[in-house]
């Protein structure tokens, strides 16, 4: 009988990749099992996903936990009954070993329809605070795998197991082998579409206090909707400033940095820890604050720096900057409170799991 896993969720990156983690991590212990993604057709994983040579099916869902839009909360509550028939008769045909929900439009409902008829699944959370969808669903799974301890106050399961993020193999790979330089180095990026908050308040920082940036090189990822802008204005300042539109090599780059500035999105998160550099995060504001608690936690274990985004300034990362630059010691604390953070082989984990409960 062939052995069918079925992945639900996306949207983003910070979905997709780990769910692509997992499934890999699947056939690699069983290379017979046949992996199905189900996402909808807003999120990234139909430009994703069919790249990576794996079938997705597309369901109709969308996004309540955001503040005000009133009606735009109403069209998704209208949706969701379509998308949970649609789910239905998905796992109706394919009848999979084992349904996993990794965050997105796509997961509720799918992950809902797959507990209510009695096949074997489980979420996976990876914010210190839970959203809303994993919240609910958490007491119909037969388990929920977690990368924050913190989360677990917030599931009402029996099963809950702290796993970890499952990151891309080649940061997995990266991680254990580190070197630095002589000049501090700053890696900058707000994730791949960047940041326009963060990347003003870093340019203006880097263009007018220049006396400052002594023995200082600076990799700042734009993203794609701001970088002619920024591109123009770092021109005359190649020399030590290195604008990017999007970084591919992510683990050269985590390598080569000795401090990042960025988001609080669980797998940035978890890929810093991975390599121990230390983070000033600026978390993105959102209805339920889960970059924030994310960001929260690393700080109250001392392996972090947190800037709430109305508070975002050169003059405050001129601060923190300096204050981290200054002081070596303080960064290699803060380096090896953040390793605690990584857990290696989380996808394996998860994998041997899954395949204990669908196997």
């Amino acid at each position: 009988m062939k052995k069918i896993m079925m992945i639900a969720g996306g949207g983003t990156g910070g979905h997709i990749y780990p769910g692509l983690a997992l499934a890999r991590a699947l056939q690699a212990r069983d290379p017979e099992i046949e992996i199905h993604f189900v996402g909808t057709a807003s999120g990234l994983e139909t430009k994703i996903i069919p790249r990576e040579g794996f079938a997705l099916h597309l369901i109709t869902g969308g996004k309540l936990n955001f503040k005000g839009r009133f009606f735009e909360k109403i069209k998704t509550v209208v949706k969701l009954p379509w998308g949970f028939v649609q789910a239905v008769s998905l796992l109706t045909k394919y009848r999979p070993q084992f349904v996993l929900g990794v965050g997105g439009y796509a997961s509720g409902p799918f992950v809902l329809a797959a507990a209510i008829m009695g096949f074997p699944s489980g979420i996976w959370e990876p914010n210190a605070h839970p959203g809303l969808a994993n919240r609910w669903l958490a007491r119909f799974v037969d388990v929920c795998f977690i990368v924050f301890e913190e989360a677990r106050g917030y599931l009402k399961s029996k099963n809950i197991f702290l796993t970890g993020m499952p990151v891309r193999a080649e940061i997995e790979s990266g991680a254990k082998a580190v070197e630095r330089e002589k000049d501090f180095h700053l890696l900058c990026f707000g994730g791949s579409q960047g940041s326009r908050v963060i990347n003003t308040a870093l340019c203006d920082l880097l263009l007018t206090k220049k006396d400052w940036m002594k023995n200082l090189q600076v990799v700042h990822q734009i993203g794609s909707t701001d970088w002619k802008v920024f591109q123009e204005k770092y021109q005359a300042h190649d020399t030590w400033i290195k604008p990017m539109e999007f970084i591919y090599d992510m683990p050269h780059h985590y390598s080569w940095a000795d401090l990042v500035l960025c988001r609080g999105g669980a797998s940035t998160l978890s890929e810093v820890a991975a390599f121990g550099v230390v983070p000033i995060v600026v978390p993105l504001p959102a209805a339920d604050n889960h970059q924030v608690k994310n960001a929260e936690a690393l700080v109250k274990a001392g392996a972090a720096i947190l800037i709430p985004q109305s508070e975002l300034s050169p003059a405050r990362l001129e601060k923190e900057i300096t204050a981290l630059m200054s002081q070596p010691e303080k960064r290699k604390q803060m380096a090896e409170a953040l390793k605690r953070f990584y857990k290696p082989q989380s996808a394996k984990k998860i994998a041997e799991q899954i395949l204990e409960l669908g196997g």
